[in-house]
């Protein structure tokens, strides 16, 4: 089976090798990202490690911070932004090549830790054949992919045979992961739950109510600013999800004739803005203003498919927090925060954020120890190899 799908992976990649690299010249978001993965774009060199992290996006690549700096660690990552991020504490970091890339690329390490869904095939397997011990962390799958992976099952079984260790999101996870034949399956709940989490930048609170639309999707923006009348003791913060969205947002803003500032244009010191409303137009900054903040509405939840964002975030900063009801792929974080107002019509959402006062709070963390032991116990245990 391994050989026929890395020749499938080659011929996948002869295919469409071209036009990933039209899309890696058209789209600013791809510009790294794909020419590193499928053309080992300045991607050659690996630093020799203890641990490889191997995480996707910037959330994801964020929660192992913690976990690599513990050790003598490298990261792989798939995204422009979890690699941005992942350069901000680690040193030694890389783009995940394409599957074809893989057995010629891969340097041989003593743990691999891969974060929550990343299942790639020529990636266990090398490590395996390198006799690495294979961790898979905050594993999950969601409702509406299970159906995708009981269709694949043969495929997610033979993964999930080289995983030695599995630290799943809950007890559904487990039982899930299971049936796909994973083995020796403990249950630790999100890690994001358990992740401090603190701001880098101190920024000017101002006296006015500080009210957030944090992380918001195509739609959502203009669908919150239609619900919400913002009185003279108020300011709202607008930031969106993905940076290719920026300009989209600002346009957005124009169009309505709404007065705004943005972020990039502020004074480089303290960041305070005079205008009623502010365009973050910034990775990395989101949690800098949480910390000064007072109610956060939390986007990629008020349309389906999109699955929500993470709420502990918002928690940390003891804020009023309001979602929407489509919270499918971050339901196991939402269980470990408290006083969540959830808006299911939004012409209730001008009355809750006027009205509704009590601020969220994380519940008590899970214990993180087993998942140190598990990634020391993978390095003791191959230094006599």
């Amino acid at each position: 089976m391994i050989l026929c799908y890395y020749i499938l992976a080659w011929i996948a990649f002869i295919i469409l090798a071209i036009p990933i690299f039209i899309l890696s010249l058209l789209k600013q978001k791809y510009k790294y990202s794909l020419k590193a993965r499928f053309f080992l774009f300045k991607n050659f060199h690996q630093k020799i490690s203890d641990v490889h992290f191997h995480a996707c996006s910037y959330g994801e690549t964020r929660s192992i911070k913690e976990f690599a700096l513990k050790f003598d660690s490298r990261i792989t990552t798939i995204t422009q932004t979890g690699f941005n991020c992942a350069k901000e504490f680690c040193k030694k970091v890389n783009y995940l090549p394409f599957e074809n890339w893989i057995p010629l690329w891969l340097k041989p390490t003593k743990v691999l830790v891969i974060f929550e869904a990343e299942y790639w095939l020529m990636l266990v397997f090398m490590a395996k054949f390198y006799r690495v011990k294979i961790i898979l962390l905050n594993a999950r799958i969601s409702d509406k992919s299970y159906k995708s992976y009981l269709r694949f099952r043969f495929f997610y079984k033979k993964i999930f045979y080289y995983i030695d260790e599995i630290f799943a999101q809950s007890d559904v996870d487990k039982i899930r992961l299971e049936s796909l034949g994973a083995k020796n399956v403990k249950v630790l709940h999100n890690i994001k739950a358990n992740i401090a989490i603190k701001p880098n930048k101190n920024y000017f609170k101002p006296k006015e109510k500080l009210i957030i639309f944090a992380s918001t999707h195509v739609g959502e923006e203009e669908l919150l600013l239609d619900y919400i009348n913002l009185t003279k003791e108020e300011k709202l913060i607008i930031a969106p999800r993905h940076p290719e969205r920026f300009f989209e947002v600002e346009n957005l803003l124009k169009n309505k004739g709404l007065e705004f500032e943005k972020f990039s244009l502020l004074n480089t010191q303290n960041k305070n803005f005079s205008k009623k409303i502010l365009l973050l137009d910034a990775l990395g900054e989101l949690i800098n203003f949480y910390a000064i903040s007072d109610i956060v509405v939390l986007g990629g939840s008020f349309f389906k498919n999109i699955g929500g964002h993470n709420p502990i975030e918002v928690a940390s900063f003891k804020n009023v927090l309001i979602s929407g009801p489509f919270i499918d792929n971050q339901k196991v974080l939402f269980d470990k925060v408290e006083n969540v107002y959830f808006c299911n019509d939004l012409k209730e959402l001008d009355y809750k954020i006027h009205h509704y006062n009590l601020k969220a709070k994380i519940k008590k963390s899970d214990d993180l120890s087993q998942v140190f032991k598990a990634i020391q116990e993978g390095i003791d245990a191959r230094k006599s190899l």
